[in-house]
């Protein structure tokens, strides 16, 4: 029962666990690459008009998605490891217009090959609210399914 109960998350934080039928080093590009992470960032039917990244350890991210209805919203951050093809951690915060930010989040990505596939463990916390928590395990389940969409399309071009 102690790997059930690991998985389970406490009111603070969030875990996702999916399995990408597309090799780890492609899944690793995907979310280190401005170029990749523009074709699946944010929830469905979301765009991402904006992203620049310093994909190394101490640099920094800006991005935002675009809902359907035209609203922007800008996430900031600092990415603390990356190894790679296995793992990337950074910190994760909204962004007001005026530039004032929200709660400061710590996002972690585990990548392992299973095969030609990739286990992919999400990681993020600490959330100030159930409801908080809940919304964002809502926008990126939403964000996986797209990006699972998108290696494995990619994956099958090669």
């Amino acid at each position: 029962m102690v790997a059930a109960q690991a998985l389970r998350d406490s009111d603070n934080e969030l875990t996702i666990v999916r399995i990408v039928d597309a090799p780890v080093a492609l899944v690793f590009k995907a979310w280190s690459q401005p170029e990749h992470v523009m074709r699946w960032w944010g929830p469905k039917n979301f765009t991402c008009p904006g992203c620049v990244m310093d994909f190394r350890e101490g640099g920094a991210y800006r991005s935002s998605i675009r809902s359907p209805d035209g609203e922007d919203a800008w996430m900031v951050g600092h990415y603390r490891e990356i190894v790679e093809p296995e793992r990337i951690v950074f910190t994760f915060a909204w962004e007001d217009a005026d530039g004032t930010r929200g709660p400061q989040t710590l996002v972690s990505i585990a990548l392992s090959a299973q095969g030609h596939r990739t286990k992919l463990v999400f990681h993020q916390a600490p959330f100030d609210s159930v409801e908080d928590r809940d919304s964002h395990r809502n926008g990126w389940t939403e964000c996986m399914e797209r990006l699972e969409a998108y290696v494995e399309l990619l994956g099958h071009a090669h």
